[in-house]
């Protein structure tokens, strides 16, 4: 692992930090910018659609993004010896974030599509319903938790 990072260490950072930058950047996009300027469209139809198509294309980049995100971390924890290294509890409470996030962003997934079979069946209440918590706790709740995952590592990134 050493020798691959050692070869390769610009470009697995890069990688690391551009999948970091595509979740949460992503999901402070959706939040703040997205889901605010869906408010203005009246038809519940159509602004339900819009939202589930929203969150399936941004699924498209968020899912590669996750699975890069843990590869790219565990090379760096293997080549640059976090083990053994007092920065170690960092890496750990920075993995642990990230398995939070991931098992939300699991959550999200599941309500998205639950919401999407209610639409496509008509059933617009549920549909909502589905959707609503992820705007209010889920989403919020991932970009808190990506913040201080990059604050860690930037902590780790000092060694």
């Amino acid at each position: 692992m050493s020798e691959l990072f050692n070869n390769f260490s610009t470009l697995i950072i890069f990688l690391h930090l551009i999948s970091a930058i595509i979740w949460i950047g992503g999901m402070i996009v959706i939040r703040f910018a997205v889901h605010y300027s869906m408010q203005n469209i009246e038809d519940p139809k159509i602004k339900l659609g819009r939202t589930l198509e929203n969150l399936k294309r941004f699924f498209s980049m968020v899912i590669p993004s996750i699975i890069l995100l843990l590869i790219t971390a565990i090379i760096m924890i293997l080549a640059l010896q976090l083990k053994e290294s007092e920065l170690y509890k960092y890496a750990i409470a920075k993995e642990l974030i990230w398995t939070v996030m991931t098992i939300i962003f699991i959550i999200i997934y599941m309500k998205r599509n639950k919401a999407q079979k209610a639409f496509d069946n008509g059933d617009f209440a549920t549909a909502k319903n589905h959707l609503v918590p992820l705007a209010k706790y889920l989403i919020p709740t991932n970009i808190v938790l990506g913040l201080i995952a990059i604050i860690l590592g930037i902590t780790l990134r000092g060694y």
